[in-house]
């Protein structure tokens, strides 16, 4: 991660906060010292504060405050759920309809580090709620837009795997082969927000990765 050019990866910079277009595979926190925060604050020359996360396998966009009271007032919208996340997934099923919500019980098992759906509450379990929007496809592959209204860890990818639309690459949650990189076809692609000072409504943007497939769907819809 020594050669990871930090500056190339800003999708805006203010005097709030930075937002960063995070590769996959490199995690954000980690007991590590080269995590993807280690290498912001390298860049920042100060310690950025993180606002959330997205997992090791998943690209797109990670928001990093540069003082505590921005840190505060952004990590209440996302405590709160009011922040509007827009997620791409590239699936192996297509859909039965173009259009669907999904809502599931789900429990995180620190064991093996994977989310499970369970039928009733309990001790841990969350209600997650996601809707998604079908896109294109190609022979094999599907394009869903995917927004998220509770944010819980390994969400998306469970969700979608228990209706049968797996992720590719995400052989954790049942994808037949995982990538060569170990990434998963998975973008946090947006984010809006309200500016911390000025209180403006805004909508944060990343662009999808330079891959084979991510490129294909990106000549398909455009």
């Amino acid at each position: 991660m020594s050669d990871l050019d930090i500056g190339s990866l800003i999708c805006e910079k203010n005097n709030q906060f930075i937002a960063f277009n995070k590769p996959s595979g490199i995690a954000v926190q980690s007991n590590n010292a080269e995590d993807f925060h280690h290498w912001a604050n390298a860049y920042a020359k100060r310690n950025l504060f993180l606002v959330h996360r997205i997992d090791q396998p998943v690209s797109g966009l990670i928001l990093m405050a540069r003082n505590k009271k921005a840190a505060s007032l952004l990590g209440t919208q996302f405590r709160e759920g009011s922040v509007e996340r827009t997620y791409h997934a590239i699936v192996d099923s297509r859909p039965e309809s173009d259009n669907g919500e999904l809502r599931h019980f789900l429990v995180y098992d620190k064991k093996s580090n994977k989310v499970k759906i369970v039928d009733q509450t309990g001790d841990g379990v969350k209600q997650s709620i996601l809707s998604y929007r079908y896109l294109a496809s190609s022979d094999t592959y599907h394009l869903l837009e995917v927004r998220i209204q509770s944010g819980r860890k390994h969400q998306i990818r469970a969700q979608l795997a228990a209706v049968g639309m797996h992720i590719k690459g995400d052989v954790k949650y049942g994808a037949r082969r995982g990538n060569r990189d170990r990434s998963i076809h998975l973008h946090a692609s947006s984010l809006t927000i309200v500016h911390p000072v000025s209180n403006e409504k805004i909508t944060l943007t990343a662009p999808w990765p330079d891959e084979v497939l991510w490129n294909f769907f990106r000549s398909t819809i455009e």
